[in-house]
C-alpha cells in the first residue's frame, strides 16, 4: 500500500501534468482566473461575519473576523477537495481507459489544486495575525506543520471517496450532501461559548467530529496565540495516518477494476 503515495514521487511529471491540467479546465475562461482561488472563501468569510457578528451577535470572540478565517481555510480546502475529488476518476475515465498509469494520481491532482487555495489563505492568515495579534508572533509557525498533516488526512479520504465512487456512483452525491451539516457541525463560524451550559454536548461535538480537533490546533496559534493542544494534534496525527492507510487499502482493493467500472 505505501505505493499508493510513493507513485506521486516515481511518476511526479506524470502528477505534474495531470495537476495543471485540472488547474487549467478550473479557470479556463473565466476573466478573474486564479482570483477564484480567493473569492468564495472571502465571501463566506463576509457573510458569516455580518450574519452572527453584526446581525445576531451570537458571539464574543475577540478578533472574530481573524477566528472565522483561520477556521474557514482548513474546512475550505478539505470541503472542496473532498467534493470534487469524489469524482475526479469518473472524470478521467477517458485517460484511465485508453491507458495504464497510477490511477490514484487523479485524486491526488484535485487536491494539489486545492492547495493553492490553502495555502493562499493560510499565508494572508498569516500575516494578519502577526500584525494584529502579537501574542501569535512566537507561535504562529507552528500552524505550517499542522496544515500539513491536515493536508494528509484530506489526501487519505480523497483517494478513498475517489474509488468507492468509481464503484458505487452515490458517492458523490452523497458526500455534497453530507458536507453541509458536517460545516455547521465543526466549530467555524461557533466557539464553546454557544452551547452554555452544555459540557457534555460540547465534548461529543469536539472529539466525535474528525475536524475539529485539527481546526483547533491550526487555530491556536494563529487565533490565540498559543501553542497547539497536546490532544487535538496527536489525535490529527492519528487521523491523518488512518486516513493515509485507508486510502491506500481502499484503493489497492479496486485499482485492478477501476478500468473495468468505468
Amino acid at each position: 500500500m505505501v505505493t499508493t503515495y510513493t507513485d506521486l514521487i516515481r511518476y511526479r511529471e506524470l502528477f505534474g501534468s495531470l495537476w495543471r491540467r485540472d488547474l487549467e479546465s478550473k479557470y479556463r475562461g473565466s476573466l478573474l482566473g486564479v482570483l477564484w482561488v480567493l473569492i468564495p472563501p472571502l465571501v463566506l468569510m463576509g457573510v458569516y461575519l455580518f450574519v452572527f457578528h453584526y446581525m445576531w451577535r451570537t458571539t464574543q470572540v475577540s478578533y472574530y473576523p481573524l477566528y472565522l478565517l483561520a477556521g474557514l481555510a482548513p474546512w475550505v480546502f478539505f470541503a472542496t477537495s473532498v467534493q470534487a475529488g469524489a469524482g475526479a476518476m469518473v472524470n478521467a475515465a477517458p485517460l484511465i481507459r485508453k491507458t495504464r498509469f497510477p490511477r490514484q494520481l487523479t485524486a491526488f491532482a484535485v487536491v494539489g489544486t486545492n492547495l493553492i487555495t490553502f495555502g493562499v489563505m493560510v499565508a494572508i492568515l498569516f500575516v494578519l495575525c502577526l500584525v494584529f495579534i502579537p501574542a501569535s508572533r512566537d507561535v504562529a509557525w507552528l500552524s505550517l506543520p499542522i496544515a500539513v498533516l491536515i493536508g494528509f488526512l484530506t489526501a487519505g479520504l480523497v483517494l478513498a471517496v475517489a474509488t468507492l465512487n468509481v464503484l458505487f456512483r452515490d458517492v458523490e452525491p452523497f458526500v455534497g450532501s453530507l458536507l453541509l451539516p458536517w460545516f455547521f457541525l465543526t466549530p467555524v463560524i461557533w466557539d464553546e461559548s454557544f452551547f452554555p451550559g452544555h459540557e457534555t454536548l460540547q465534548e461529543i461535538l469536539y472529539w466525535a467530529n474528525p475536524l475539529t480537533p485539527p481546526i483547533e490546533a491550526f487555530r491556536n496559534p494563529l487565533w490565540a496565540g498559543t501553542t497547539p493542544g497536546l490532544g487535538n494534534v496527536l489525535y490529527l496525527v492519528v487521523a491523518a495516518a488512518l486516513s493515509l492507510a485507508f486510502g491506500a487499502w481502499v484503493f489497492s482493493r479496486v485499482d485492478d477494476r477501476i478500468a473495468v467500472e468505468l
